[in-house]
């Protein structure tokens, strides 16, 4: 076995682990990246890009069905399942060779292919070839999807978002376990391409929304378009012929079947962290198998290890994979150089579902115990240019302190992709509703909807 030493070592080479390698190499240390494959970051090869090329292709599909509204007629719409999913892979593929193209030109060279597992708290075994010593090192080992118990015996019946964009051809039928943002994105978009999608999920809401009117309306929208099933648990599942047959109890307690050529498992990912070893290193596992970490530093209990991106499942979501990955980077060069580490400040939480209407969640969580808040609510039903677009759906709730002082909310209608940013922006610079309700709104828009909803939260705020 060959024996290495590195100031810092990277384990794994998605999103968090680009960006740390590039931060300690830009750092001026000598760092190492170890990468067991398959490369291209989960989010190009098997996360936000192939489910957003299939969400473009289904949005094509009902968009040429629906024009009938603007008095435009359209007849013999036709989906070519084949020809959807090799669109897919075409451009999926050239999302993933851009980052291996990258890796080619992140400073240094050093890179090591194999499995790593920590030795002690200052070495690794890559495989049965290589050692690797290190004065620092970061855990960037990602994610993969859970397969609820039930599923496990199905084989390729059971899909995955790691299997899902490999098949040749759309399924006949789709039964989609689990309705939050992967789910619902999928299930919407296979259903708009002609697949019968039932969706089950034991929880009581859609897109991870949790304001129980936003709740309430997406599970309707997105009810009439697929057959929804919340509050509601699979307990047993099993090959039917060339397809699958689920048994599941309703929420009203009765025993239902369904069956369906194909099952996707879109229950949440686990961080990949059982291979290497945490023990060994001096990190105590909780009981979800991750170590305690701080995280503004993203250092690790026990040891000179760092952990950033999905492996941490604290936001994992690829703009914070990426920013975890280059503090984890900085402080691993400072603590390989005998220096102190950086306690970053996190980011304003921002979450996107990218369905017809889009959800997202900002800021501060829903929460209806919490006290000295004041909401304001827009609805899109009558909003004008929602009403013109004819996507006039959902609404918005935010909520603010007693001083006005913005701090979370929910969206669920269109271009909400753009209205959280704004208000994730707004939240992070600390401004109040009167800032917001200040700036100039151009008519007209959706972002329309702001006036609305800071007006209301001023007329509820202190002195108003």
């Amino acid at each position: 076995m060959r024996e290495l030493d590195y100031d810092v070592a990277v384990i794994g080479a998605g999103t968090a682990g680009i960006a740390a390698y590039r931060a300690a190499a830009d750092a001026g240390v000598r760092a190492v990246l170890i990468e067991r494959g398959p490369g291209g970051t989960t989010c190009a090869r098997v996360g936000c890009m192939p489910s957003k090329l299939l969400i473009a292709a289904g949005a094509a599909a009902h968009a040429a069905r629906s024009t009938d509204l603007f008095g435009i007629r359209v007849s013999g719409v036709a989906v070519d399942g084949r020809a959807v999913l090799s669109r897919l892979r075409a451009e999926r593929d050239r999302f993933v060779g851009g980052v291996r193209d990258g890796l080619d030109v992140l400073p240094g060279d050093d890179r090591i292919a194999g499995s790593a597992r920590f030795r002690d708290g200052r070495s690794l075994a890559i495989d049965d070839h290589t050692c690797v010593r290190f004065r620092a090192a970061v855990i960037a080992t990602g994610s993969s999807p859970i397969v609820p118990g039930p599923l496990r015996e199905l084989g390729d019946r059971c899909l995955t978002t790691d299997t899902l964009f490999e098949i040749a051809d759309l399924p006949d039928s789709l039964v989609v376990l689990g309705a939050g943002a992967v789910g619902i994105e999928i299930a919407q978009a296979m259903a708009r391409l002609g697949v019968a999608v039932t969706v089950i999920d034991a929880g009581d809401t859609v897109a991870g929304l949790a304001d129980p009117d936003l709740a309430r309306q997406a599970a309707a929208i997105f009810g009439a378009e697929l057959d929804l099933h919340l509050g509601a648990e699979v307990h047993a599942a099993a090959p039917d012929g060339d397809g699958v047959r689920l048994h599941w109890t309703g929420r009203d307690g009765r025993e239902q079947v369904t069956r369906a050529s194909r099952v996707l498992a879109a229950t949440g990912r686990s961080p990949n962290l059982g291979a290497l070893d945490l023990e060994a290193a001096g990190l105590r596992p909780g009981a979800d198998g991750i170590p305690d970490f701080d995280r503004r530093a993203l250092v690790c209990g026990g040891a000179p290890i760092l952990i950033a991106g999905d492996a941490d499942a604290w936001r994992p979501v690829l703009h914070e994979a990426s920013r975890q990955g280059s503090i984890a980077g900085t402080n691993a060069a400072a603590l390989a150089a005998g220096r102190a580490v950086a306690a970053a400040a996190p980011w304003t939480s921002l979450a996107m579902v990218f369905t017809h209407p889009q959800a997202a969640r900002v800021g501060e969580p829903y929460d209806p115990a919490a006290g000295g808040r004041v909401v304001g609510a827009v609805d899109f039903s009558d909003q004008g240019r929602a009403r013109v677009d004819g996507l006039n759906h959902g609404g918005m709730r935010i909520w603010a302190d007693r001083t006005g002082r913005l701090l979370g909310g929910e969206m669920l209608g269109p271009a909400v992709e753009h209205l959280a940013h704004l208000l994730t922006y707004a939240i992070g610079d600390g401004r109040t509703a009167q800032d917001v309700r200040d700036r100039p709104i151009y008519h007209p828009t959706v972002e329309e909807g702001f006036r609305s909803v800071m007006t209301e939260i001023l007329h509820g705020t202190t002195g108003h």
